[in-house]
């Protein structure tokens, strides 16, 4: 009683229902190993556990981040000011340079005034100035311009002299101090 390939019965009994082999694949394939729910149940909770602590340490490393960024942005905020003020010192001194020791005009005493309270107020917000005269040169603090011939003074690695002032912001250089180093080349 087959109408075609396809629908041959694969048992037939008058009490029974006839499977076609075509349904009987797709039973076969369809067989999946039933799950107990409490397990099923468990296995998720566990994943969603998983995830939760994941997100959990993600915000956590964020709030570390943002925290340390803003420490940084309140400690050097005002890194910006203090390297225009030092702009304005440095013409200062320019000038200065142009004037006598023992000069008592007022023009000099007001330039030195100028100078003083301006140096007085940097210094308090944390600006100093790079020690660099003497000292062995410090790649991260100071810029070589040049180099002559160590001597007995200043062997070489040591800083003879000092074109320019470099300045730090607390921790931080602000500008690197350019200098002349000794050096056996």
């Amino acid at each position: 009683m087959a109408e075609s390939d396809d629908e041959t019965p694969v048992e037939s009994n008058d009490d029974e229902i006839p499977v076609l082999a075509e349904d009987a694949e797709t039973l076969e394939v369809g067989v999946v190993e039933e799950q107990d729910p409490l397990e099923a149940a468990l296995e998720r909770a566990e994943i969603a556990e998983k995830e939760i602590a994941y997100k959990d340490a993600e915000i956590q490393n964020i709030r570390k981040r943002f925290m340390g960024e803003k420490a940084d942005l309140i400690q050097y905020g005002s890194m910006g000011l203090a390297r225009k003020m030092l702009s304005v010192l440095a013409d200062v001194d320019r000038a200065m340079n142009n004037i006598a020791d023992d000069d008592q005009t007022p023009l000099a005493q007001g330039l030195r005034l100028l100078r003083n309270k301006m140096w007085h107020e940097i210094s308090g917000d944390g600006v100093s100035a790079i020690e660099a005269k003497g000292k062995k040169f410090d790649p991260a603090k100071m810029e070589a311009i040049t180099t002559i011939p160590a001597t007995d003074d200043f062997p070489a690695g040591i800083v003879v002299d000092v074109i320019e002032s470099g300045y730090m912001y607390k921790q931080k250089v602000l500008v690197a101090s350019r200098v002349v180093v000794a050096s056996d080349d």
